[in-house]
C-alpha cells in the first residue's frame, strides 16, 4: 500500500497500538529552507519534511542561487548566498501545491532586484494570492497575475523597498510572514499588527538567525511585530520537531477506534498551534502530554491518546488561528462524538487546497451524519459512538485533490461499518509520505 494510489479503502478493523513518529512540521521546514538561504555560511536542518511541499522551497531556493544537499543520514546543508543576494531564476517557479511556498517567497522577492514567475498544479492555481500581492505592492513590489489574482503569476521584486506597516484584514500566518520576509531586505523597519494572533514560528526562527525583531502585546491581545531591515543572518543548526498537523491524524484515529492506544513522539506543541489538541481535551478525549522539552526555541513533546468518548462542543471563533489546518480532522471527530459541535469564523477554509467546510459536510453527509453547513462554519450532530455509515456499499469520497481532506476521511474510515473509499490519496505525498504505512503499521501493532 503506497500513497500514490487512487481510490484506496480504508475499513474499520483492529485497534490501533504502538509508538510512531510523524513528518517534520511543514511550517518549520519551509522557513528552515528560506532563511538558511539567506544567512551567510552553512546551516545544517534535520528532520526536514521531505514532502512534495518543502521540496518544491527547496527546489526554488536552489533556482535563486542557494546550494543545497542532503547527506545520507537525512542531514540537508544549504550554502546561502546573504540578504538581497538572491539571483535571477532562469524558468518558472513550480510551486506544486505548496500555497505557503508560493506566498512566502513572494514576500522574499518582493524585496530583491528580480523578477519571478510562479506557477503550480490545477488545486493551487485556484487559490487566490491577493491578500499577499496587496501589501507587497505598497512596498513596491509589482505583479501580473492571472485572472481572480491566482497563479500563474509574475512579480518584479524592487530594491530598495518601502517599509511599511501594515494591520492584516484577517488572520494570516502567511501573509505576515511574506510582510516580515520582504522586510528583511528594505531598509528601515517594517512592522505588522496583528489583532488576532497566529502561528509565530516566523518570528522565533527569524531571531534565531541574528534579526533584530520585537513583538510587543496591546492588552486587547493585539501583536505589534517590528522587523529592522538590511538584515544579517546567521547561519544555524536546526532540528525540526513532528508536525502538529500531521500528529492530528493518528491521534484522531486512536479517540475514534475502540481499544486503541498509542504515542506520536517528538512533536512540536507551539502554543500558536495547539488549539485541536485543546479543543479534543474539552470534548473529553484522553490525551497527555510526556517528555515535554524544548528544542530549537520550540516546544515539543510525546503525545499519548487513547480511545475515548467525546461530546460535542461549541469551538471558540478566537481558537480558529491556532487549529485552521486541522479542523477537517476535528470535524471526524466531531462526527464521532456524542451530541453536536458547532463551528464559527471559519471563512478561510473556504480558500484552502480546497473548499474544505462544502467537501467536509458532502463526505460526513455521504456517512451517514447530519450536518449543516453554515457561510463561515459547519454544525455537525454526532452519532454518539456509532460507527459512520455509508450503505450497503463502501461510498466513494471524493478529496478534490485536498492532502487534508484525504487524511481525514482516511481516519474517518476506521470507524465506519463497512469502510470508504478516497478517490485520490496521491496528494498526501505533499505534507504526509508514509501516512498509509504508519496507519497499517499502528493496525498490525495491536
Amino acid at each position: 500500500m503506497t500513497d500514490i494510489a487512487r481510490n484506496m479503502l480504508f475499513e474499520p478493523g483492529a485497534p490501533l497500538r504502538g509508538t510512531v513518529t510523524v513528518p517534520g512540521d511543514k511550517s518549520i521546514s519551509h522557513r528552515s529552507l528560506m532563511l538558511s538561504a539567506l544567512a551567510v555560511g552553512e546551516s545544517r536542518v534535520s528532520g526536514l519534511l521531505e514532502g512534495e511541499d518543502v521540496l518544491a522551497t527547496a527546489a526554488a531556493m536552489r533556482a535563486l542561487g542557494a546550494q543545497i544537499t542532503r547527506d545520507e543520514d537525512g542531514v540537508w546543508r544549504i550554502h546561502g548566498v546573504g540578504v538581497g543576494s538572491l539571483t535571477q531564476p532562469a524558468t518558472a517557479l513550480d510551486m506544486g501545491n505548496s500555497g505557503t511556498s508560493t506566498r512566502l517567497l513572494m514576500g522574499l522577492l518582493a524585496s530583491h532586484d528580480v523578477t519571478a514567475t510562479f506557477v503550480g498544479d490545477a488545486s493551487l492555481s485556484k487559490r487566490p494570492m491577493g491578500r499577499v500581492t496587496t501589501p507587497l505592492g505598497l512596498m513596491g513590489a509589482e505583479f501580473m497575475t492571472s485572472p481572480g489574482g491566482r497563479l500563474p503569476l509574475t512579480m518584479r521584486g524592487i530594491a530598495p523597498a518601502v517599509p511599511i506597516e501594515y494591520r492584516l484584514p484577517v488572520a494570516s500566518a502567511q501573509v505576515k510572514s511574506a510582510v516580515l520576509l520582504a522586510g528583511l531586505n528594505t531598509p528601515g523597519i517594517t512592522r505588522v499588527i496583528e489583532p488576532v494572533p497566529t502561528r509565530d514560528h516566523s518570528e522565533r526562527m527569524l531571531r534565531g538567525f541574528g534579526v533584530d525583531l520585537t513583538v510587543e502585546t496591546e492588552a486587547d491581545g493585539t501583536r505589534i511585530i517590528s522587523l529592522t531591515g538590511e538584515a544579517e543572518l546567521k547561519p544555524q543548526t536546526l532540528v525540526v520537531p513532528g508536525d502538529p498537523s500531521s500528529a492530528a491524524f493518528p491521534v484522531v484515529a486512536a479517540l475514534i477506534t475502540p481499544g486503541s492506544d498509542i504515542t506520536v513522539t517528538n512533536v512540536g506543541m507551539n502554543p500558536t498551534r495547539t488549539g485541536l489538541f485543546a479543543m479534543l481535551q474539552a470534548m473529553g478525549a484522553d490525551l497527555t502530554l510526556t517528555n515535554q522539552r524544548e528544542v530549537g526555541g520550540e516546544p515539543v513533546a510525546d503525545i499519548v491518546a487513547r480511545h475515548s468518548t467525546l461530546t460535542g462542543i461549541d469551538v471558540p471563533p478566537d481558537v480558529a488561528p491556532s487549529m485552521i489546518d486541522e479542523f477537517p480532522i476535528f470535524f471526524v471527530a466531531a462526527a464521532c462524538a456524542q451530541g453536536t459541535t458547532r463551528t464559527t469564523g471559519l471563512d478561510e477554509l473556504r480558500v484552502k487546497e480546497s473548499d474544505r467546510l462544502a467537501l467536509m459536510a458532502q463526505g460526513l453527509a455521504r456517512l451517514g451524519v447530519s450536518v449543516e453547513e453554515t457561510p463561515d462554519g459547519l454544525i455537525i450532530h454526532g452519532r454518539g459512538g456509532e460507527p459512520l455509515d455509508g450503505g450497503n456499499e463502501p461510498p466513494t469520497i471524493g478529496a478534490d485533490l485536498d492532502h487534508r481532506i484525504a487524511m481525514s476521511f482516511a481516519v474517518a474510515g476506521h470507524h465506519t461499518r463497512g469502510g470508504l473509499i478516497i478517490d485520490d490519496m496521491s496528494p498526501v505525498a505533499t505534507s504526509f509520505p508514509g501516512f498509509t504505512d504508519m496507519l497499517a503499521t499502528l493496525k498490525g501493532a495491536a
